[in-house]
């Protein structure tokens, strides 16, 4: 299982759930780092959709191996991608390439050779941008991606599985989204069933939880950690590597879960999330 060759004969899949709610604009861990959860994130994103394109980058063009969403939900749940790909549900990796909002000019801290670092000027491509409204209507979100994934896995049959990432920072107030998860986890293709990873920022200062292996001890942490224990896909054999080149304590039955996360380690569950298993 999650050994399908991802090529343009066979691509795969990724689509991030964004929490857009009114409380992403405060700051990470309770104000210690002043930028909001939303537009850390919205970098994050960014910055991950950048990665994906270079990896598909051969020659002087960008193959076809995935398709790509970006969901948001708050005060409505629909597409978040800005410009030429606005309303677009899944957009081909060559097409993101092509079509970024706009390109900023970032500064970028480097190493100077003597054991110092200098700022240097960086093209950082965005393709959305972050938005903080209303509640966290995570439940039709969850069901909006069950219906896009579902009409993909039926066209992609052998495909490397789907991955949807859910990112939040609070409860849904649309009601239990638990059986919304299931569904999603419940797709499959030849290969392995959809993966759902679910990230969870920090709003506090407080302990983290990198990829538990049970729901022991979580409820002591916070009651909404069960359930998002409870909802995520246990992580594949390529993930636990990611992981555990990452540093990260991660048993063979290990779930894609995280609480609390920091910016450092939200960052980092993106990348694991994100990695290609078997590109051609």
């Amino acid at each position: 299982m999650y050994t399908a060759e991802i090529s343009r004969r066979n691509p795969s899949c990724f689509l991030f759930l964004v929490d857009q709610s009114y409380s992403m604009a405060e700051p990470f861990g309770g104000g210690e780092i002043e930028t909001s959860k939303a537009q850390a994130m919205a970098d994050a994103i960014n910055r991950s959709l950048d990665t994906l394109v270079a990896r598909c980058a051969k020659g002087e063009g960008v193959m076809r191996y995935f398709q790509v969403g970006v969901i948001g939900y708050g005060s409505a749940v629909g597409p978040a991608f800005g410009g030429e790909l606005k309303d677009q549900e899944l957009v081909w990796i060559d097409e993101i390439a092509n079509n970024p909002l706009r390109v900023e000019e970032r500064i970028k801290k480097v190493p100077d050779g003597t054991g110092g670092l200098v700022e240097m000027s960086v093209k950082f491509p965005v393709w959305f941008d972050s938005i903080t409204d209303n509640g966290t209507p995570m439940s039709q979100a969850l069901w909006q991606a069950h219906t896009i994934i579902e009409g993909w896995v039926n066209q992609h049959s052998t495909a490397f599985p789907p991955v949807v990432i859910n990112i939040t920072d609070g409860e849904s107030t649309d009601g239990d989204p638990y059986p919304a998860s299931e569904a999603i986890r419940e797709l499959q293709t030849d290969d392995g069933n959809v993966l759902l990873l679910n990230l969870h920022l920090s709003s506090r200062r407080g302990s983290q939880i990198h990829f538990p292996d049970s729901e022991i001890g979580l409820a002591e942490q916070d009651k909404y950690a069960p359930l998002l224990f409870k909802m995520s896909s246990p992580l594949p054999g390529f993930m636990r590597g990611a992981a555990r080149d990452l540093d990260y304590d991660v048993s063979d039955t290990a779930r894609g879960f995280v609480f609390n996360a920091e910016i450092k380690e939200a960052i980092q569950f993106l990348d694991i999330g994100t990695r290609a298993a078997n590109m051609r």
